[in-house]
């Protein structure tokens, strides 16, 4: 079902970020998004793009129908849409001029990034915003990246000395639950193996913020036999893997699923907080396949999620203290909608993203500052400008 936030009547503030959704199946998507989404003028438009989508038709028709640098774009582990929740839709978000100064960076080849002239770009990049909005004080790094890549790790870690201050956020691309193929889309082209960073400059404020609803227990296990280029978990405790991880769950090994995965995922503590590493699969000799990176000697916690209804209503509140966003740009992992689909949770969660102004989509995992994470929420608040002289989140 197609709709814009410009279409919103009795409420301005909608009007800072321009968003509107198709069927992925249409075949004239890329018009009728263009349509919805108005004239603009838009520094960027971004869209995240349901597997389900004729990718090449839909690069064709965005090469057509918008100037070649405007659009950037991933697929997506499905998408959020202004209803919430939603399955086989494009979704796009507009940044207006009026209020955003964009940069774009594309980093073609993961397997070989060159560090130091990504740095160097980045920097050029930032000062070139600076520049151009000297008066715009507000400022965020927004990724996007091949999701299957296994390579989101070094490229948050490699990006970090060339934002300096800048907050990131970002998503890995999806391929549903299929876990295939997963592409970002860059000047009417459909990428793999590549990322895309967007540097924004404004004049609303920002809060970019992470969370989870997932409390640490006292179970703890060591890695004991890993493969870290691939992701895998081989022994827990000297043990297999998938064998000691269900023993501590009190399973059945031949019980796991990506459900029970979802619901008991495991942490490490970094930096004084707890991270998750998520487990994508179990393969078929009994190894833990991740999201995330993993090594040997690495000690994982089991972990137990809080009522995801109740915690994500409560983390959005405290983004509307004391003024409520006027949108929200969110990588929600593919994980979380797992869980609130078999606890039956996915109304209760949309009504919640659709009352709070939250679009994006659902990711193979977020990015957040120099770390790669899974089974969160990763986003940025958007404020309304600052009133001449005021200041506030940053």
């Amino acid at each position: 079902m197609m709709g814009s936030d410009k279409d919103s009547p009795g409420d301005a503030m909608t009007l800072l970020l321009a968003t509107a959704s198709v069927p992925a199946t249409s075949p004239d998507a890329a018009q009728q998004l263009s349509h919805a989404l108005g004239p603009g003028p838009f520094s960027r438009i971004v869209l995240f793009v349901s597997p389900q989508a004729d990718l090449d038709g839909l690069c064709a028709g965005v090469a057509a129908c918008f100037p070649p640098d405007l659009v950037i774009g991933c697929t997506t582990a499905g998408e959020i849409a202004q209803s919430g929740y939603a399955e086989g839709e494009i979704v796009a978000v507009g940044f207006p001029a009026a209020h955003f100064s964009t940069e774009c960076l594309l980093v073609p080849d993961l397997t070989r990034i060159a560090s130091q002239d990504l740095i160097g770009r980045l920097i050029r990049a930032r000062t070139g915003l600076q520049q151009d909005r000297p008066g715009w004080d507000h400022e965020f790094a927004f990724m996007m990246v091949d999701g299957l890549s296994t390579l989101e790790d070094d490229l948050a870690a490699a990006v970090a000395p060339g934002l300096g201050p800048v907050p990131l956020f970002g998503g890995s691309a999806g391929d549903g639950v299929r876990f295939e193929q997963t592409h970002v889309i860059w000047q009417g082209q459909a990428l793999g193996n590549a990322a895309i960073l967007m540097l924004v400059r404004s004049d609303c404020r920002v809060k970019v913020f992470n969370l989870d609803h997932l409390l640490p227990t006292d179970r703890r296990m060591v890695v004991t036999q890993a493969d870290p280029a691939r992701r895998t978990v081989r022994q827990i405790n000297a043990e297999p893997a998938a064998q000691e991880y269900a023993r501590l769950l009190g399973k059945d090994p031949a019980q796991l699923t990506t459900f029970t995965f979802a619901a008991h995922p495991l942490v490490v503590r970094v930096g004084g907080r707890h991270h998750v590493r998520a487990i994508q699969r179990m393969d078929a000799n009994g190894d833990l396949v991740f999201f995330s990176a993993i090594d040997e000697g690495l000690v994982l916690t089991l972990a137990e999620p809080q009522d995801m209804v109740a915690h994500l209503d409560r983390e959005l509140q405290r983004l509307s203290d004391p003024v409520s966003p006027a949108a929200i740009l969110a990588c929600d992992c593919i994980l979380r909608r797992m869980e609130a689909q078999e606890k039956q949770m996915s109304a209760p969660i949309s009504a919640l993203l659709r009352a709070h102004r939250v679009v994006g989509f659902s990711t193979y995992g977020e990015q957040w500052n120099s770390m790669h994470v899974n089974q969160t929420m990763t986003g940025v608040a958007i404020y309304p400008p600052d009133p001449a002289g005021q200041t506030g989140h940053d």
